[in-house]
């Protein structure tokens, strides 16, 4: 199933016509000599059921835990097993279009359509997806939050061995998720919804410095302490001010953070919370190219919950995918010095013609002249990998 959603088949329709594709049987078993060209593969409506298999508790825990499996595996086995020593978890939401009434799927007048709204983990640094949580439509920005992010960080840091930090946006900057990650001592980092009070907080940097302004619009930084209503307490916030060409005005957003002043001067925050933009192109590829879909519905008995489970399996499943997408991109593009996306790596490298030649308990595979160009600087770097254990 993940590798059929890698390379942008679909379960449903496409699954019966792989079932009798030779390279399908060879690429989905692990038997020796002829075995596999005779083994049936398994049908649209076993895969079926084994998403309903994969939806229950323990085994949806399997799942979720495979999944940081196979990013600690990928980060470590380029390095001869070196450990990353710092990781930073960017969240998103990631609002998913249904086409049908799918169980916990909601109207969303935003969207003007009906959704799931899933939180989905990265690394932005690396490109890698490391968690995905499924939410109902209607769910608030920050539902779940509070527990997910924290539960996501401690299987990180045992994962990995390295020290997890948190950058997220404006929707998850509600007290209850900072408070949680307060407690539990994780760094975090965040860009926080303007409102009045902010800005009598900014009001006396908001002035402009006297003189012509210089062509390259000028930036500058604060570092402030502010207390929301909801907070408990003060935090620090940074003040970023902006000039904007042709405009007379500047203009101001505010970052939390509990990163320490010595260590993170402001202009050090901020360059990190702009590293955000690398998360959020990835979490475009995840959408674009694995094209998700969440369709299971309502089955005689089955519950809300039931459904929900079955769609998270299959967002799991495409975050999978894409792991395996981008491990292969990043193979390639470390041998030919390219950027690679998801797409131009499939079209272009893993969907080549090939023929298959049969000699005693001999298969041979013959790729097609198309495989000639991308082919041999993959497979060079493959051997660089380490078995997954």
């Amino acid at each position: 199933m993940v590798l059929q959603r890698a390379m942008g088949w679909i379960d449903l329709s496409d699954t019966d016509t792989l079932r009798r594709d030779p390279l399908w049987q060879l690429a989905c078993s692990d038997a020796r000599g002829m075995t596999p060209l005779v083994q049936d593969r398994p049908s649209q409506a076993t895969l079926s059921r084994l998403l309903t298999c994969l939806g229950h508790n323990d085994n949806i825990d399997a799942v979720h835990e495979g999944l940081l499996r196979l990013v600690a595996w990928r980060l470590t086995s380029l390095k001869n097993g070196e450990r990353p020593k710092q990781l930073t978890l960017d969240i998103d939401g990631l609002p998913i279009e249904v086409h049908g009434h799918q169980g916990g799927s909601a109207y969303h007048g935003l969207y003007g359509t009906r959704i799931y709204s899933p939180l989905v983990a990265s690394l932005a640094e690396t490109g890698d997806m490391v968690g995905g949580l499924l939410r109902e439509g209607n769910a608030g920005p920050a539902e779940n939050a509070d527990t997910w992010i924290p539960h996501l960080v401690k299987r990180l840091n045992e994962s990995t061995g390295a020290q997890v930090r948190v950058r997220i946006d404006a929707g998850f900057t509600d007290n209850d998720t900072l408070e949680a990650l307060e407690k539990r001592s994780i760094e975090y980092l965040g860009r926080l919804r303007s409102h009045k009070g902010l800005q009598a907080l900014a009001a006396p940097y908001l002035k402009r410095p006297r003189g012509r302004p210089p062509e390259q619009p000028r930036e500058w930084c604060h570092d402030l302490e502010y207390q929301a209503g909801t907070w408990p307490t003060p935090r620090r916030v940074v003040l970023v001010v902006q000039e904007r060409p042709d405009d007379l005005l500047l203009h101001a957003f505010f970052l939390v953070t509990n990163l320490g002043k010595f260590d993170w001067p402001p202009e050090k925050i901020l360059a990190l919370y702009r590293k955000r933009g690398s998360a959020e192109a990835h979490m475009g590829e995840v959408k674009s190219a694995l094209d998700v879909h969440l369709s299971s519905t309502d089955r005689g008995a089955s519950t809300v919950q039931d459904v929900m489970a079955r769609n998270e399996v299959s967002l799991l499943l495409s975050l999978y995918a894409y792991q395996v997408l981008h491990g292969l991109r990043c193979l390639l593009g470390r041998q030919t010095r390219q950027g690679w996306s998801l797409s131009r790596m499939r079209e272009q490298v893993l969907k080549v013609a090939a023929t298959l030649s049969l000699h005693a308990r001999r298969i041979t595979v013959h790729l097609g002249d198309a495989a000639d160009k991308w082919w041999p600087a993959l497979l060079k770097g493959l051997p660089k990998l380490t078995a997954l254990s």
